[in-house]
């Protein structure tokens, strides 16, 4: 016997989520099917809500329901320091933290030659020109310590050189909490090299 097709539709769709696969999804199709209706409904009418709502802010490129973000709009961040991140997920972390009281620039994305990302995929042009407005006199590369986390990190500071602004790269090193000896050995060779 064949499923129906608005549940295969409703596999695939959750087969297009990180992480989910075809098991996965078919496990969570029948359960919000046949046993959480009343989730699904409320999951279906947020996803729509969501999709509606929000956009992109005018500034810093992060999700917002208005043209300017809040942080952005608040006059209680510091305009000097602009920290630069890959996605929105990036700045709720760095915002959950309580470390850092500036402002952000979310690129979207970050360089990958090989999948097709160049500069004007992730905001490059508009980055520099919000980092060299006058106001900002420090950028913070908080990019992922990937490969293209890296590259991306290293093409901005090239941008920025000569610009009259400091930029700065997010510290790496041994995770609070944790042993040495089961710390791989490329990060305890970078948090030596960036003691302080």
């Amino acid at each position: 016997m064949s499923a129906p097709v608005s549940f295969k539709a409703l596999i695939d769709a959750l087969k297009a989520l990180p992480g989910i696969g075809p098991r996965a999804a078919q496990r969570i199709a029948f359960e919000l099917v046949q046993h959480k209706r009343d989730a699904a409904l409320r999951l279906a009418k947020a996803l729509e809500g969501a999709l509606d709502k929000l956009g992109h802010c005018e500034r810093c490129n992060t999700l917002s329901e208005t043209p300017v973000c809040a942080v952005c709009a608040s006059s209680r961040r510091d305009a000097s320091l602009l920290c630069v991140v890959e996605t929105p997920a990036d700045q709720i972390t760095l915002e959950q933290s309580g470390a850092f009281s500036g402002l952000y620039f979310v690129l979207l994305g970050r360089l990958s030659p090989l999948d097709g990302v160049g500069p004007g995929q992730i905001h490059l042009e508009k980055l520099v020109n919000r980092a060299t407005d006058g106001t900002v006199k420090e950028v913070i590369l908080a990019t992922n310590f990937t490969n293209e986390g890296e590259v991306t990190a290293h093409v901005i500071t090239e941008l920025l050189e000569g610009q009259g602004v400091k930029v700065s790269r997010l510290a790496r090193g041994i995770p609070i909490g944790s042993e040495l000896e089961y710390v791989d050995a490329a990060t305890v060779a970078q948090a030596v090299r960036e003691r302080r």
